[in-house]
């Protein structure tokens, strides 16, 4: 069977693979990290093709052209909240070109918009949540003419009518391990110089070590509608054999683990880098970590492993917040951690967020006030975004406080996040001015300086410049719009 998987164009440097999806304001652009892993499944008994249109520059038009080309039995379509109605635009236009072709979509909007996909002429079946293992067993029925009713986690018309074939279950640890690595799959399909994020060095390639998140935040959207709270993860035999495979074949600087949360189990942070120092690897990486499940010495191991840099989502200022939010860390906490990971040699990236649930002038404050008291190498602001399917989301709407419950509307023209929700006490332009405000501040001013030399006077000092230097003209660009 030929299988077509296709991120599809939108706005440019549109990454729906990130957590916020939308045009990176420093030029961040996410590889099509879970089409990548389906791919990964799927090539091992079709023939494949992964496009991805945002990266490439490439319009309808490119798309069609390419899809007349390689001719299809089945085509899956990425999607995300903001591009939704885009996206199925697309398949729209390449089902009136390519009528045989059955049309897939995935993503987190397929977890809760199954019916409302439906109604659309260009969209066959939805897979739902999480969906690689789902399109391995979905083009194995169809390859055989079997029966699509027995295939976990689709939906579809049958009949003149919807069906929803009952949910499957989340992947375990061991079905983790029989997914052949991701890194073999941008290097045939993709182009690394394509993607860049703001707080690594450049190259990068991004990679799951485990997928879910254990932890309760009421405003993260991945755990709430693609990958769940289970956390399942590779053997760490098994993340060592990838990452000797990218230092061998891949001309990169460092590899990002895109887990949730990394550092849950701080025994296999360890064993990890007990086995990466035992293999004499030495291609930096970072990982997202929680401020309460590190220690100095762990954290002083990671360095020798070659850990650059560890992105803490600190969220706000405020502890009542922190509370509402179910961030499950303390303030104190979040000093303890980042001390510690000044001492160890690491850079610290903090992400902020500005209008959760509680979020006023004086909490904004609270939350710049220990900005400056830690002084994060790297800051992220974001304005709170609901997304459909989150805690969060669901206790904005019942209070009154979206300004849209359409989530197409979620970006500017330019696709930048719009601040969607209004508060009795906080508007959202406030919200906008404040995050523009904190980041001016912070960036823009001699007391960044020593921040910025810390990460040029290290390891890849030169690349740490370039990056540095790349992202500051990004954001100018921005801030000048």
């Amino acid at each position: 069977m030929k299988i077509y998987l296709l991120n599809p164009p939108f706005l440019p440097h549109f990454g729906r693979s990130a957590r916020w999806q939308d045009t990176g304001r420093a030029g961040t652009l996410y590889y099509p990290i879970w089409l990548s892993y389906a791919t990964a499944l799927l090539e091992k008994e079709h023939e494949t093709r992964l496009v991805d249109a945002p990266a490439w520059g490439w319009n309808k038009d490119d798309v069609l052209r390419d899809v007349c080309e390689f001719g299809p039995d089945l085509l899956v379509f990425d999607s995300s909240f903001p591009s939704l109605k885009n996206d199925i635009s697309v398949a729209a236009d390449i089902k009136s070109h390519s009528p045989s072709t059955t049309m897939v979509l995935v993503g987190p909007p397929a977890s809760l918009y199954a019916d409302k996909i439906l109604e659309n002429p260009g969209v066959d079946i939805v897979a739902r949540w999480e969906y690689d293992f789902t399109l391995q067993e979905l083009a194995n029925v169809m390859q055989n003419n079997g029966d699509i009713s027995k295939v976990a986690g689709i939906s579809y018309h049958h009949n003149g009518e919807v069906v929803h074939n009952p949910d499957r279950p989340f992947s375990t640890s061991e079905m983790l391990d029989t997914v052949p690595f991701v890194a073999p799959i941008y290097k045939k399909y993709l182009n690394i110089n394509d993607y860049f994020l703001g707080q690594s060095l450049y190259p990068e390639v991004q990679i799951f070590t485990g997928r879910g998140c254990p932890n309760q935040c009421t405003f993260c959207a991945w755990p709430q509608t693609l990958t769940g709270r289970c956390y399942r993860v590779r053997k760490i035999s098994s993340v060592l054999d990838e990452m000797e495979w990218i230092e061998k074949n891949l001309q990169v600087k460092e590899v990002f683990f895109e887990d949730d949360t990394f550092t849950i189990n701080k025994e296999r942070v360890i064993a990890f880098c007990n086995g990466y120092i035992e293999r004499k690897l030495s291609v930096a990486w970072s990982c997202n970590a929680r401020a309460n499940t590190l220690d100095l010495e762990t954290m002083m191991l990671m360095k020798k492993a070659h850990c650059r840099l560890l992105i803490g989502g600190f969220e706000s200022g405020s502890e009542d917040i922190l509370k509402t939010i179910k961030k499950g860390i303390t303030l104190d906490q979040i000093r303890r951690y980042t001390k510690n990971a000044k001492k160890a040699g690491l850079l610290v990236h903090g992400d902020f967020i500005v209008g959760l649930p509680g979020e006023t002038k004086e909490t904004i404050q609270k939350t710049r006030a220990l900005i400056n008291e830690i002084r994060p190498d790297i800051i992220q602001i974001a304005v709170a975004s609901p997304f459909p399917g989150t805690e969060f989301y669901d206790w904005c709407r019942e209070r009154g406080y979206l300004l849209t419950d359409d989530p197409n509307e979620y970006l500017d023209a330019d696709g930048h996040q719009k601040a969607i929700i209004s508060y009795p006490e906080l508007s959202n332009e406030e919200m906008v001015a404040e995050v523009n405000s904190i980041l001016r501040d912070y960036y823009v001013s001699l007391k960044y300086v020593p921040l910025a030399l810390r990460q040029v006077f290290r390891r890849n000092g030169w690349a740490e410049f370039k990056r540095l230097w790349f992202s500051a003209k990004m954001y100018l660009s921005y801030s000048n719009e």
